[in-house]
């Protein structure tokens, strides 16, 4: 019978110990409702939880025999946007949120996309400094991003 995860714990807020094995996902990957997963052990399971969320680096996908599945983030191709200061940095990133593009905020100021092709030259003509390679890429989840709190995801479209 297929092992089924029903709940998530936030990194950091389950017991370690329990750990039974890791699935490493993408950022796309790690947005899910109902999937079956293999883990990185090679063992089959069904995520199976009540609605959609955003999975973080570290989180418990907790299976119904108490143990746990710990996610990883998967390495990916990304862009690093570095600028020469808050105002040019503030400049590039309004414009990639405009263009509703997830960003990930890196601790040295610099600014993580997907690496992507116009997006990149866009940046390099504001005057970021660019390096592609590969990475875990975690965005902002956004003011309205649920996590499976209660909160609620709020999405809208218009045209620009």
């Amino acid at each position: 019978m297929l092992a089924r995860a029903t709940t998530v714990a936030s990194a950091n807020e389950w017991p370690i110990e329990r750990q039974c094995a890791t699935v490493t996902l993408d950022y796309d990957g790690r947005h899910r409702r109902r999937i079956r997963l293999t883990t990185d052990e090679g063992k089959a399971f069904l995520l199976d939880l009540p609605q959609a969320v955003r999975l973080g680096e570290g989180d418990g996908l907790v299976l119904e025999d108490g143990g746990y599945v710990r996610v990883v983030a998967a390495e990916e191709p990304v862009a690093d946007l570095s600028c020469h200061g808050p105002s040019e940095t503030a400049r590039i990133a309004w414009h990639i949120g405009n263009r509703h593009i997830p960003i990930q905020v890196l601790a040295d100021g610099a600014l993580r996309i997907r690496d992507d092709h116009v997006i990149v030259e866009m940046a390099r003509q504001l005057g970021a400094q660019v390096h592609r390679h590969q990475a875990p890429f975690s965005p902002e989840p956004g003011a309205y991003a649920s996590r499976g709190d209660g909160h609620h995801d709020h999405t809208h479209a218009h045209e620009h």
